[in-house]
């Protein structure tokens, strides 16, 4: 039988138990998300709902990381580029639905850093497993431009608007026991202990009554099908930025290594939009 999998070169698949699809992020640069990388994370949650032979899905990321994030490179091409920018962006809001709506349960399984995409797929998971050394970072505003992708749909539900607020805005890093202690993931373990929670998880998953299992993420997702307009709305402003001044800063910043110089950029006032 033909592999449904096959075409999705930059994610790695394999099954570590009976009905449970792992998937994992294996990438250069902390699994650092690229072009395609980023397009196929969006385009493979169709193909996982169909398939007849998984019941849970897990991901995770190859080596010492969950995520770095997206490359240098590919933020760069949506600066310059307004047709990159529109087709990243319904890759991003395809990659938040697509989890959302995908009848079966996902796991994610984080250690390391995860940021950008990657955390995309870890916030989005029905049921995430955190490393207590994890390091968990939205930053969106720090690269200069607004925290859309995932984080206004769900963050604020997870752990509050205060600790949604405070970690959207500032871009502060969470480690994995922090993020279980304000709620933003479902458990920390020790770290090497995350991989094998999270099987046993997903494994419990796919044993367990499909149907009855897929209802009710379907009835639970509802919250978060509610958010859709603030979503829609966030991932509108944050592809704006792409085409403005901070970012371009903000990107050069990371480049360097250095702090961003936010002011000198001249920006005006957000109320001005």
């Amino acid at each position: 039988m033909t592999d449904p999998y096959a075409e999705f070169s930059s994610l790695k698949f394999d099954r570590p138990a009976s009905g449970v699809l792992r998937l994992v992020l294996d990438a250069p640069n902390l699994n650092a998300v690229d072009p395609r990388m980023h397009r196929e994370l969006a385009d493979v949650w169709p193909v996982i709902d169909r398939d007849e032979d998984t019941r849970a899905v897990l991901v995770q990321g190859a080596g010492k990381a969950f995520s770095a994030g997206g490359t240098f490179d590919s933020i760069e091409a949506m600066t310059e580029d307004h047709a990159v920018r529109v087709r990243v962006m319904r890759e991003a809001r395809d990659m938040v639905y697509g989890v959302l709506n995908c009848a079966k349960p996902v796991v994610s399984a984080i250690h390391g850093p995860a940021v950008g995409a990657g955390l995309v797929i870890g916030m989005m998971a029905d049921i995430s497993i955190v490393g207590r050394a994890a390091k968990i970072v939205d930053g969106h505003t720090r690269l200069g431009v607004a925290a859309g992708d995932h984080a206004a749909i769900c963050w604020p539900l997870l752990c509050g608007m205060a600790k949604a607020k405070y970690y959207l805005l500032t871009c502060e890093t969470l480690t994995g026991e922090e993020a279980e202690r304000i709620g933003l993931v479902s458990k920390c373990v020790d770290d090497p202990q995350v991989q094998d929670e999270a099987l046993r998880v997903a494994t419990a998953l796919a044993a367990g009554p499909a149907s009855a299992i897929s209802w009710t993420k379907r009835s639970l997702n509802h919250w978060y099908r509610s958010a859709s307009p603030i979503f829609e709305a966030s991932l509108g402003l944050e592809f704006l930025g792409f085409g403005g001044p901070e970012v371009r800063e903000g990107l050069a910043s990371h480049r360097e290594k250095r702090s961003p110089d936010f002011e000198a950029v001249g920006r005006k006032n957000p109320l001005d939009l």
